[in-house]
């Protein structure tokens, strides 16, 4: 898919791209089976804010690592999303973590420059894009992201992600220190988004969030263009950034809007027994369809080319292991 495309495919493209290949190559015979042997007593999966595409995905992630034996017992956590939900993978609290590339790539370079041991992570695999909301309401005059200056600005809630990739948009944009910045995450921003307290606010999520389209009513909201930023973020950030298209379909009347799109990634600590990782990357490729968000319209990198693009995260072992096996 080129750069620039529509990054997402339906349930059934999902199915159709990637996993039909996966029938002969990865089979019972080259992997042990999930239910093999008993799993970990407990697996906790990191996700994000209630109403969020984090923790729509690590819900139905965690009722399918029990449901197909990976675990005996498995929950999502509700989270305040990247940052948060690395931390809670470093001290032991969350076996797997939903992360922004971006935010895991700053986190372990903090750690370095700080002198500090970094966070013994590992990616299980690119799972799927996110989106970068810029949303203002309809009634509120902003045409552009030039017209942020002096406004009032949600960025996202402290120790997300979101927080990380919007104050960088604001620094690339030359709108930092020309803004006041708000810590808020998704329900209390739109929140404050409807009753007039921030004139726009930022997320970075799946397409449709679902707190978002229950908030997209009367007067209702419209997404700002952030495309023409993609290569300042790039520039001065790394290519952890492209650019996405919002489809008018997401949010009827809000969009369509060409963003800025980051990769997440499902993280787990270096020393996780071997054989959940292998058993997980099982788990992403052959049932791909149970990990969709009813309310998503699509996750496209749930198919074998796409999950070992984790650019700067190095696969876990055993995740590696397990896509040679299966790419044969």
């Amino acid at each position: 898919m080129r750069r620039g495309q529509l990054h997402q495919v339906g349930r059934r493209g999902v199915l159709k791209s990637g996993l039909s290949l996966v029938a002969g190559a990865f089979s019972l015979s080259a992997m042990a089976a999930c239910t093999s042997s008993p799993g970990p007593a407990r697996v906790t999966v990191a996700g994000g804010e209630s109403g969020g595409f984090y923790l729509e995905f690590a819900a139905l992630l965690a009722e399918s690592l029990q449901r197909h034996g990976i675990a005996q017992r498995a929950e999502a956590l509700t989270t305040g999303g990247s940052l948060d939900n690395i931390r809670r993978l470093a001290a032991g609290e969350a076996t797997f973590a939903v992360a922004l590339l971006d935010a895991a790539v700053q986190q372990a370079g903090a750690q370095q420059t700080a002198g500090q041991p970094a966070v013994a992570m590992a990616a299980v695999g690119k799972v799927y894009e996110n989106y970068v909301h810029c949303l203002v309401r309809r009634d509120s005059g902003i045409g552009n992201y030039r017209d942020l200056k002096d406004r009032r600005i949600g960025i996202g809630e402290a120790g997300s992600g979101t927080a990380l990739t919007s104050r960088r948009i604001l620094e690339v944009s030359g709108l930092a220190g020309a803004v006041t910045e708000v810590n808020l995450g998704l329900n209390d921003g739109i929140a404050a988004l409807r009753r007039k307290a921030v004139d726009v606010l930022f997320w970075s999520g799946g397409v449709p969030t679902a707190a978002i389209a229950e908030a997209n009513d009367a007067p209702g909201l419209r997404l700002l263009d952030l495309s023409g930023l993609v290569r300042p973020l790039r520039d001065r950030f790394g290519a952890f950034y492209d650019r996405v298209l919002i489809p008018g379909s997401g949010y009827p009347g809000a969009g369509p809007a060409w963003t800025v799109g980051v990769a997440n990634l499902l993280l787990c600590r270096n020393d996780l027994d071997g054989g959940v990782v292998r058993n997980t990357v099982k788990l992403l490729v052959d049932h791909a369809d149970e990990l969709v968000p009813r309310s998503s319209l699509g996750v496209q990198f749930l198919s074998p080319d796409t999950l070992i693009n984790t650019a700067d995260l190095p696969l876990h072992p055993a995740a590696a292991e397990a896509y040679r096996t299966l790419h044969g």
